[in-house]
């Protein structure tokens, strides 16, 4: 046996090559393992992606263009899912899944809420004024639990810069919006939400409560009184859990309505 500083470099040699043994056994077993786990990608998913606008904004739900990609394959995304591709890139990704694409009409999206400073506060919230955050304590401080926290989490959500906060009020900059949906699944109160963009008016409270509690709460929150749906000529406003809804595909853009609300919650665009 050969020694040396008392090492038996026999047993170290043996050692050795059981290790080596071992090391190429599960070398081998890795490869095998792989090959009968992979899964081969859909050669769709890359040209879908190329196709789609590229941005990322997780609008649609998806963490980027390519998850979205993927999942608009293994039908759990439908293509107006995304706002921000363009129409025709839409009906090319159509042809490549091998469905048809009716064009949709352009949308825009605005937060359905006019209160901010003018909506009194429950009480006086210190710390993280992320609004999901905000919301998770007593509903949030607005004394309508409908209201617009004025976190601004839907401006640091949209990558358009097309959210601004003032007065604690979050509004959308219609000329910037490119409709991409992260800013309405952002929101806690899920009170931003898609309009046409043609719309000429749209309600800015989302309040379901009475006129007594609203008034109670906010100077500008819709009382139900229903003189805007009175008044339509096209008759495109129906009161439903005393809020206005407005039926777009009927509206005129005659504004009729805004000029008649007592509250001035029916904003012109």
């Amino acid at each position: 046996m050969l020694y040396l500083l008392g090492v038996n470099f026999e047993t170290v040699g043996i050692v050795a090559a059981i290790v080596s043994v071992i090391a190429v056994i599960f070398g081998a077993l890795i490869v095998v393992v792989s090959k009968l786990c992979y899964v081969k990608e859909d050669d769709r998913a890359k040209s879908i992606a190329e196709k789609l606008a590229g941005a990322n904004c997780g609008g649609c739900g998806y963490a980027g263009c390519v998850d979205f990609a993927k999942a608009l394959i293994n039908g759990k995304a439908q293509i107006s899912d995304c706002g921000v591709t363009a129409k025709e890139n839409k009906a090319d990704i159509a042809a490549i899944l091998g469905t048809s694409y009716a064009s949709e009409e352009e949308k825009v999206a605005v937060v359905h809420c006019g209160g901010g400073n003018d909506c009194k506060d429950k009480f006086n919230y210190v710390g993280n004024d992320n609004c999901l955050i905000q919301s998770g304590f007593k509903g949030g401080k607005k004394a309508c639990s409908f209201g617009c926290i004025g976190g601004g989490t839907c401006k640091q959500k949209c990558k358009y810069g097309a959210i601004k906060v003032s007065n604690n009020l979050a509004k959308t900059d219609l000329a910037l919006c490119e409709a991409c949906g992260a800013c309405v699944k952002t929101c806690p109160k899920k009170i931003i939400g898609f309009i046409p963009k043609s719309a000429k008016v749209y309600i800015t409270c989302s309040s379901l409560c009475r006129g007594k509690e609203v008034m109670d709460a906010c100077k500008n929150g819709c009382i139900g009184c229903g003189l805007c749906a009175k008044n339509c000529p096209a008759q495109a406003i129906e009161m439903v859990n005393n809020l206005p809804v407005i039926n777009y595909s009927k509206c005129t853009g005659c504004k009729t309505c805004s000029l008649k609300c007592p509250r001035k919650c029916i904003k012109e665009i």
